[in-house]
């Protein structure tokens, strides 16, 4: 069977100013669970495209897939100032397809998981993949090809028939067990693009695990944790086979659990790996050993979002910040470089709280501050509830646009005074 996988994402900056084009990992592990004696394969990526709906007429006219499978990145770039929806580009590319070819189309990635029916209903695919799909998309592919037997049983799928759409509520999940394939892919261009070429380690919720400081209740916070010598080894085979310089651990903290962190960086040094890497680094839980390995492995950056824990649990603003505040005295101790994101209008934002958090921001020494306009709603979460109470949205289906909630308390005012304490602070960017 003749498979065409292409890569949608066409975002390639970093909170508005720096270049960065993420490599599509998500796809390449899809592509490294296909079977190569099996299935012929042609992978486009649309991030460098010139005209990126010329270059899929093409590739549909001469590949003449007989499966299309789509990923999609992300819903939008979460920015309140300058929002950019992406599923436009991923409808564009379906419709252009239709044009030229009759093979299924089947959609998945991050973007589809978050919500498979809208997206599946805004997009109009064949089929759709909720969740990690690498094994499952070939179990699919297979099926699809001998026409045997049913393939609607399969996790995570979403399809249409007369009754409307279905999903069967389970997403896909996949234990990377194939190395990703990147043969067709522009290895040279990603490898001077952005943070560098992405290399899964963990993968969890939107949301930093919170769960006790024990190491089980940590580990179980997550789908996803790879093996360490699984890690290593792709990483070493990538700067050996693509001469890799700079390498992004994906991973929304990589310090939790503390221990498994601490083994990965003593096995990349025990290794010698010559990359330099960045990561994401939960706002609590890291100490002095941790930074001090980090930077020995070849960590150069790391990245940290909002603060821990809830305004509605009866703990103080300060009280919450107090473990971000800890982690960046240890990284800047250690002298590791970290950038640092700031929510403002989050229920229950006052000006008072406004003030505190600038004035966080003005004693600390991040690389970078991030400083983001109210919350990009995620379906499933407390504004999305709250957006849907105060008529925000009539329903959750409507985020698969850009929606954020700012508190009442200050959204006429927030985004100018923030404008104002950011004019004299040149590394802080306001999204």
């Amino acid at each position: 069977m003749r498979i065409l996988l292409i890569a949608t994402n066409r975002h390639n900056r970093l909170v508005s100013r720096m270049n960065a084009q993420p490599l599509p990992i998500g796809m390449a592990y899809v592509a490294g669970h296909l079977d190569p004696d099996r299935h012929q394969l042609k992978v486009l990526d649309l991030m460098f495209s010139d005209d990126y709906l010329a270059e899929v007429e093409q590739a549909v006219h001469d590949f003449r897939p007989d499966l299309v499978g789509l990923s999609l990145r992300n819903l939008s770039n979460h920015s309140y100032l300058d929002p950019q929806w992406a599923l436009p580009i991923t409808k564009n590319v379906i419709d252009k397809i239709r044009e030229f070819s009759t093979a299924p189309i089947v959609c998945g990635g991050p973007a589809f998981s978050l919500l498979p029916e809208e997206c599946f209903a805004y997009l109009e695919p064949d089929l759709g993949l909720a969740g990690d799909a690498g094994e499952t998309f070939a179990e699919l592919a297979g099926r699809i090809e001998i026409g045997e037997p049913s393939y609607l049983d399969l996790p995570g799928l979403v399809y249409r028939d007369d009754a409307g759409i279905h999903f069967n509520g389970m997403r896909c999940r996949s234990e990377f067990s194939q190395p990703p394939r990147f043969d067709e892919l522009d290895m040279e261009k990603y490898r001077l693009a952005g943070f560098g070429v992405g290399i899964v380690t963990k993968l969890g919720d939107f949301n930093y695990p919170t769960s006790p400081n024990s190491e089980p209740a940590q580990r179980s916070a997550w789908r996803v944790i790879r093996p360490i010598e699984e890690v290593v080894r792709e990483v070493q085979d990538m700067e050996a086979r693509f001469n890799l310089r700079k390498v992004h651990f994906i991973d929304n903290g990589f310090n939790i659990p503390l221990p498994h962190a601490k083994d990965l960086c003593r096995a990349l040094i025990d290794a010698n790996i010559g990359v330099h890497w960045t990561t994401g680094l939960a706002p609590y839980s890291c100490d002095a050993e941790l930074v001090e390995l980090m930077k020995r492995a070849g960590c150069v950056l790391v990245m940290m979002g909002n603060m821990r824990g809830d305004s509605h649990d009866g703990s103080t603003l300060g009280e919450r910040m107090e473990p971000m505040l800890e982690t960046c005295r240890v990284c800047e101790e250690g002298g590791l470089n970290y950038t640092i994101a700031q929510r403002f209008g989050d229920p229950g934002e006052t000006r008072e709280s406004v003030d505190e958090k600038l004035n966080f921001l003005r004693n600390i020494k991040p690389s970078m501050a991030n400083l983001r306009v109210g919350v990009s709603i995620m379906p499933g979460t407390r504004e999305a509830q709250l957006a849907v109470e105060e008529g925000l949205v009539s329903s959750e289906s409507e985020l698969i646009k850009p929606t954020f909630y700012l508190d009442p308390q200050v959204k006429d005012w927030v985004v100018d005074y923030l404008k104002e304490a950011a004019a004299d602070q040149p590394r802080w960017n306001l999204l």
